[in-house]
């Protein structure tokens, strides 16, 4: 069956997918680095303060199984709404009770609003985008994320300049998600426009499996005619009702083994952005020379993450995700056997750097992945359920840092984190040939048509 879908353009998918995400990145990134701030000005210790700040991946963390019910029962524009508004909700919570309870529950509800948030933009480009530009459709949205995240900053530099005041620097993130909500409601639903490839997609799953199976009484195939494509209308609708529950039950397999590897690859990302605060101090560095290196590793970090994009689309997901994986263990492993170096600066200086190449690198490799073995009628519940084995390995890297810190040395902690990073590279290079073969060169013969009726490995489809 031949199906007729939407062209794919850039200029289609700046307007709807990136704009509000880097409006609403904008906010987010302001508002992070005051958060220890307010909280030590309402009297919390540093550790209180920063349990405080942690609260925007914890809320991430237990956001991402509801995220994917609710972007699948009510949409992504619509949710995305709905994550502004308990975002502002949040806001007004933390500023409106002076109190470090209120400023604890505010920054949770913010960060479940990022689960919702980051889940939606991520189901419509699985949705949308065809295989052959899907990693640098994802890895420039990771970007968009990093470029908003790094002006925040600066805005909140500037604010605290003028005004004097941390919890001033709060309205800018009230103010981004109001622009967020006038962008979704002036711009056309791109659940609308762009539909017709996700019911194409199904139609053609449909048509795959009613010709798998013996002719009924009616005799031939149907999936063409109005009531077929009614009928994949209805079981998209029907998948959605299972929710994230069912999507871990069916695709079990697959998230044990990618998730453990992306949940890793998550880990080593967030060790980078605790290690280097921790080593710089723990070496006698200036904290205007760290700050300048730290900055340097970021910058380099966002250059890279097109490239990442076009890497994976042109030779392979692994092309991106392996060096990676690699780039930061050896860096951690490097740092834990350069703490007492004569030259530990240059050293730091240089594993900076290298985090920034690798990170870089990989930038868009989750989503990717995750839009690769994601369900293509109805993405979201599996989505929700991927990307919390990736937050939880982004929670869990400084829990376990903090701990073999404190029971051994920040090299000890160092070292460990580094031999995951290998971990993590040998399971992806077990598993992502088994289950994303068609990803990257070899897909490029398939033409735009992708490869959303793929049947998966018997083991996966067995729930094994």
């Amino acid at each position: 069956m031949t199906l007729t879908t939407p062209s794919f353009t850039w200029r289609s998918i700046i307007l709807p997918a990136y704009l509000p995400t880097l409006l609403f990145s904008i906010g987010e990134g302001a508002i992070i680095p005051v958060i220890p701030v307010v909280a030590t000005e309402r009297g919390a210790s540093i550790a209180l303060a920063g349990l405080i700040a942690a609260m925007i991946m914890v809320g991430e963390l237990i956001g991402d199984l509801p995220a994917g019910w609710l972007v699948a029962r009510i949409g992504e524009r619509a949710a995305m709404i709905g994550a502004s508004a308990l975002t502002v909700v949040g806001v007004l919570i933390a500023l409106a009770w002076p109190t470090l309870p209120a400023l604890g529950i505010g920054v949770l509800l913010v960060g479940l609003s990022t689960a919702v948030f980051g889940l939606a933009r991520h189901a419509f480009l699985t949705s949308y985008v065809p295989e052959r530009v899907r990693a640098r459709a994802l890895s420039t949205l990771a970007g968009v994320f990093r470029g908003g995240w790094a002006i925040g900053p600066f805005i909140a530099a500037l604010l605290l300049a003028t005004t004097g005041s941390s919890e001033a620097v709060f309205w800018v993130l009230v103010i981004a998600c109001a622009v967020v909500v006038l962008v979704l409601l002036v711009l056309p639903d791109p659940e609308r426009v762009f539909g017709a490839v996700r019911h194409a997609r199904a139609a053609a799953s449909a048509d795959s499996a009613t010709s798998a199976r013996p002719a009924t009484a009616g005799g031939g195939s149907d999936a063409g005619s109005p009531d077929s494509q009614d009928s994949a209308g209805r079981s998209e609708a029907d998948a959605a009702s299972h929710g994230v529950f069912r999507a871990i039950v069916t695709h079990r397999a697959v998230l044990a083994r990618i998730g453990t590897g992306v949940g890793l690859l998550a880990a080593l990302r967030a060790s980078r952005m605790v290690i280097l605060p921790l080593w710089a101090v723990s070496i006698g560095m200036a904290p205007e020379a760290a700050a300048i290196v730290i900055g340097v590793s970021a910058t380099i970090d966002f250059a890279l993450f097109y490239v990442s994009g076009q890497v994976m689309d042109r030779f392979g997901r692994l092309w991106s995700a392996i060096p990676g994986l690699l780039g930061l263990g050896v860096g951690h492993l490097v740092l834990a056997f350069t703490h007492d170096a004569p030259d530990a600066a240059g050293w730091f200086t240089a594993i900076a750097v290298l985090f920034g190449v690798a990170n870089g690198l990989s930038s868009g490799v989750i989503l990717t992945l995750g839009a690769d073995l994601a369900p293509k009628a109805n993405p979201a519940p599996f989505l929700g359920a991927f990307r919390t084995i990736a937050d939880a390995g982004q929670a869990g890297a400084p829990l376990a840092i903090a701990a073999i810190t404190s029971a051994f040395s920040i090299m000890a902690a160092s070292a460990a984190m580094g031999v995951l990073g290998f971990v993590g590279a040998a399971i992806l290079w077990r598993y992502v040939p088994r289950y994303v073969p068609h990803s990257g060169a070899r897909s490029r013969g398939r033409g735009a048509r992708g490869t959303d009726e793929r049947p998966l490995p018997a083991e996966e489809a067995r729930g094994d």
